[in-house]
């Protein structure tokens, strides 16, 4: 299955919707012999990225990067005339748990807080009672400690791990302990997925989500993420600036 990695700015995405990210998913699963990273990409992404080297690296070498932002989305038509659809986090993760369920695979959560760690996965039982959840491990483990919870993943014999570090810590961790990991196939990255899955942080409404306003719902909701949306006018003005300057190259070369 090749896909196709469009550049957007100073980060990449992968020119797939959720159908070919499960087809991905399945794939890796039943062929993979080493931890498969998925990533989501958002135009906070484009500055935070490149000024970590192992986060840059990480993003870089990633097998599968999802649009989970609308401006990716955007900035995929205007740059390179690609049509992609939003493949959010938390919807890929569980379409990720239903094809375990289905298909006999077990998973390994890690992250979040303890209380939020274990109503998210009583919370995934309950959506796919098929589920093997194999392990399972709040996010505060000391360095000193983290072989320990190295062998417990191994030992789990789990198939996917989720990530629930937030971004850059997951990325981090999965790049230096990603060779260590003896049995995951798929890794993926859902920095605050447990919360919304445990119902602490509540999603759109289907409307909202519909018009890709999931942003600006969450905005009115949580005034304080104005910190973190407030790159999204300069992402979408850096990428009619990057389309004009191109569109100003080729003309004068032909």
């Amino acid at each position: 299955m090749e896909i196709k990695r469009l550049q957007i700015l100073n980060v990449w995405v992968d020119s797939v919707n959720m159908a070919r990210s499960i087809e991905f998913i399945k794939k890796t699963l039943k062929y993979g012999k080493r931890p498969h990273s998925i990533f989501a990409v958002n135009p906070e992404k484009n500055f935070s990225v490149p000024k970590n080297p192992v986060l840059y690296q990480s993003f870089k070498n990633a097998d599968l990067l999802i649009p989970d932002g609308i401006g990716v989305v955007i900035a995929a038509r205007v740059l390179h005339a690609v049509t992609l659809s939003r493949v959010p986090g938390v919807e890929l993760m569980n379409n990720i748990c239903k094809v375990a369920s289905d298909e006999g695979y077990s998973i390994f959560i890690y992250g979040s807080k303890e209380e939020v760690n274990l109503k998210a996965s009583e919370e995934l039982i309950r959506r796919y009672p098929a589920l093997k959840i194999a392990g399972r491990s709040d996010g505060y483990i000391k360095e000193e400690n983290m072989g320990a919870l190295i062998t417990k993943i191994n030992d789990s014999k789990a198939d996917v791990l989720f990530l629930a570090l937030g971004s850059p810590k997951q990325e981090e961790w999965l790049a230096k302990y990603k060779d260590r990991l003896n049995n995951i196939k798929v890794c993926q990255g859902i920095g605050g997925t447990l919360d919304t899955i445990a119902g602490n942080v509540k999603r759109a409404p289907k409307f909202w989500q519909n018009l890709n306003l999931e942003w600006f719902y969450r905005l009115i909701r949580e005034p304080k993420r104005i910190k973190r949306q407030k790159v999204l006018p300069l992402f979408l003005l850096l990428v009619i600036y990057n389309k004009m300057r191109k569109a100003g190259l080729n003309h004068r070369l032909f």
